[in-house]
């Protein structure tokens, strides 16, 4: 079976790559991409493909977490550790590895909830000025803060088991991620900077005059 570690660092590249391009110095780092991909220039495009990448990451981590989950619950053996970094002992504790109300996965539950972050930054990266669009940033927001109660729940569960599931972090680190990326959206609307011109901030733009 695959090093499940390696597996963690493949989902930590996009993750990384995301949060770059959804932070203030992506400006600075897509300068030598922006002639061979021009669309790299503006800050909304760079912001919504950030955003993808980091719900995708989160979601496909959510499915991960959910093979592993069933995996254990078949008697098999996929990350476990002396340490305390072992997402079995976190994915297997049936006391803690469903939602206290419903009985659900919290994998299962993260894939929905990520599936649906999605469906919001995909749809409002081909449609962005569409009426909706704001709204549906929103809806994000609000989801992902929902989010960071649950991780406070779930941290709490692998404090009293005194282990760390390393794929949950990487989907709670998605999610907080999301949040950060939904709430500066929003700030793009308010601020005037969301629409495709280049303005006189941004740094292509003496560049597009010279040319």
């Amino acid at each position: 079976m695959m090093d499940q570690n390696l597996v963690l660092i493949g989902y930590a590249v996009p993750l990384l790559l995301g949060l770059v391009l959804i932070s203030p110095m992506s400006q600075s780092l897509v300068s030598s991409f922006v002639e061979r991909q021009p669309r790299l220039a503006h800050e909304r495009r760079r912001h919504m493909l950030g955003l993808n990448l980091v719900a995708l990451t989160g979601f496909v981590v959510s499915v991960h977490t959910l093979w592993i989950t069933n995996k254990i619950s078949e008697g098999g053996n996929v990350c476990s550790s002396a340490t305390v970094f072992s997402c079995d002992d976190v994915l297997g504790n049936a006391a803690y590895n469903t939602d206290p109300f419903f009985g659900i996965s919290w994998g299962l539950i993260g894939m929905f909830a990520f599936g649906a972050l999605l469906f919001i930054t995909n749809s409002v990266s081909k449609e962005p000025d569409a009426l909706w669009a704001e709204s549906y940033l929103k809806y994000g927001k609000y989801m992902t803060g929902g989010g960071v109660l649950v991780i406070a729940l779930l941290v709490s569960y692998e404090v009293q088991m005194g282990k760390i599931c390393q794929f949950c972090t990487m989907a709670h680190i998605a999610n907080v991620v999301c949040l950060a990326g939904f709430w500066k959206a929003g700030k793009m609307h308010d601020e005037g900077r969301w629409n495709d011109e280049l303005t006189e901030n941004s740094p292509f733009w003496k560049n597009k005059q010279e040319d």
